[in-house]
């Protein structure tokens, strides 16, 4: 799908949300990636095949901060 140089990340890579948007829009929520991966705001993803990835934004939890 990508037309980029150097190419995007797949959509099956574990770096796919770094591909390059095709159609951003932040006031629905969502942007589509050139590598065909729909990207929602809350960080979960639907991927070409129609599977779904959860949201996966840290947690109060597990993020950590510099002292």
């Amino acid at each position: 799908m990508c037309q980029h140089q150097p190419p995007c990340p797949t959509a099956l890579s574990a770096d796919r949300d770094a591909a390059l948007p095709l159609a951003h829009h932040p006031e629905q929520g969502w942007s589509l990636l050139c590598n065909g991966v729909l990207l929602f705001e809350d960080t979960g993803e639907i991927l070409p095949d129609g599977s779904v990835i959860a949201p996966h934004r840290p947690t109060a939890d597990t993020v950590t901060t510099a002292a």
